[in-house]
């Protein structure tokens, strides 16, 4: 197999492809064999058919075979041989197949090469939540103002499902509690990945950003039609909210691309866990200051 990488643009590249001989001959024989074991042919049974007849008959689906099973075998060969790692499914182009050569090419997307550095050992500053007094009156308060009620007691509670007074108010401050604890969660691997971010400078792949933005978009659009906004004005509204959700979008990728990048270093499965999987390696790996 012959392979010629060129670099087009930024991280994109265009892979010329081409092998000759056994491989397509084979692989024209292993078809033509499946295709002679179906084949309905006039005259003749299944399996029977002369293989001149096979061929003149089914020359197009044979072709069309080989292609289909070929190329991403070739292709993937390709990237191994070159050591490329690509973003997103390739753009195959200039496909020449004869009975025995092949020849195509692939236009790429290769990740950026992100010097992720210094991500084990940060220093988190850790403080435990508590619910304070006037924490837990305000949320009975908006309570009492939801219910419409002179004054909050036992018989209350029970109307919401508590035997008292008292439960109730332990379980308000126990949701305030999770609430203020899962926030602190949240700021805490904000400020990791702001401490990994710094310094690094690089150009994200806009086929996923492109990719993200669309998801986002149709996320919007569902919300909002479960909103009860008619489909006329979100159609109408879909260029400005697509403009307003794009710096997000870019945001979302970058945070990506750099998780990604400690995966690889880590050894970490690129799967659809490995965000979480990263960030809790580099909670395991954080310097704890607990207060």
């Amino acid at each position: 197999m012959k392979t010629e990488v060129k670099k087009t643009e930024g991280n994109k590249r265009e892979i010329s492809i081409e092998v000759t001989g056994d491989i397509v001959k084979n692989k024209f024989e292993d078809v033509f064999t499946r295709i002679t074991k179906d084949a309905k042919v006039a005259g003749f049974r299944p399996g029977n058919a002369p293989r001149d007849i096979i061929e003149k008959n089914f020359s197009q689906s044979a072709h069309e075979m080989v292609l289909k099973e070929l190329v991403p075998e070739l292709y993937n060969q390709a990237l191994e041989k070159e050591g490329l790692d690509t973003i997103e499914l390739p753009e195959i182009y200039d496909v020449k197949l004869e009975k025995d050569s092949l020849s195509f090419k692939a236009k790429v997307e290769l990740w950026p090469d992100i010097p992720v550095k210094d991500y084990k050992g940060i220093k988190i500053d850790y403080a435990k939540p508590s619910v304070s007094a006037d924490e837990l009156k305000r949320s009975l308060d908006s309570i009492k103002e939801a219910h419409k009620v002179a004054s909050l007691d036992d018989n209350f509670a029970k109307g919401l499902g508590y035997p008292n007074l008292g439960e109730l108010e332990a379980a308000l401050e126990k949701q305030i509690y999770l609430q203020k604890e899962n926030s602190q969660r949240q700021k805490t691997e904000q400020e990791i990945v702001e401490n990994i971010s710094k310094g690094l400078d690089f150009k994200i792949p806009k086929s996923l950003v492109d990719r993200q933005l669309a998801d986002m978009v149709r996320q919007t659009k569902v919300d909002l039609a479960l909103k009860g906004v008619p489909r006329e004005t979100i159609d109408a509204k879909e260029k400005d909210f697509t403009k307003e959700l794009l710096p997000e979008a870019e945001k979302q990728v970058r945070v990506y691309l750099i998780l990604a990048a400690v995966a690889k270093k880590e050894n970490i499965p690129m799967d659809d866990h490995m965000p979480h999987h990263v960030m809790e390696f580099l909670l395991k790996n954080a310097d704890w200051q607990v207060k």
